[in-house]
């Protein structure tokens, strides 16, 4: 399938005009979205506190932040966790899930997922 990208807008949701849009990574392999740091400070994100995650490398510890994130004209506020070393906007599945936005594995395209009460 490859890579599959998007545009999202991420927002300050205590200042919007605070916000930027960027071409990000759909990772359905990570939970949480991730922002670099320079976007962070820029936006003015407030950190709300820490958490641990497990990576490739091994175990480490993120600030976690609220943002808006908004995507194909849907916006919803998200935890997201800092990165002093990804460079990108990485979209995790809290987010998607959030959004009720899936992956096609058949066009690599996100479209609209089912949301489910069971």
């Amino acid at each position: 399938m490859g890579h599959v990208t998007t545009q999202v807008t991420i927002s300050n949701p205590l200042n919007p005009e605070f916000k930027r849009t960027v071409e990000a990574l759909v990772d359905t392999g990570a939970t949480f979205t991730v922002v670099p740091k320079s976007l962070a400070t820029e936006l003015q994100l407030p950190v709300t506190g820490h958490r641990q995650v497990r990576t490739a490398t091994g175990d480490i510890v993120l600030e976690r932040a609220r943002a808006l994130v908004q995507i194909d004209g849907a916006s919803e506020v998200n935890p997201v966790l800092i990165s002093e070393t990804l460079d990108r906007v990485l979209v995790g599945v809290i987010t998607l899930e959030t959004l009720s936005l899936a992956v096609d594995p058949t066009t690599g395209e996100l479209t609209e997922a089912e949301a489910l009460l069971f």
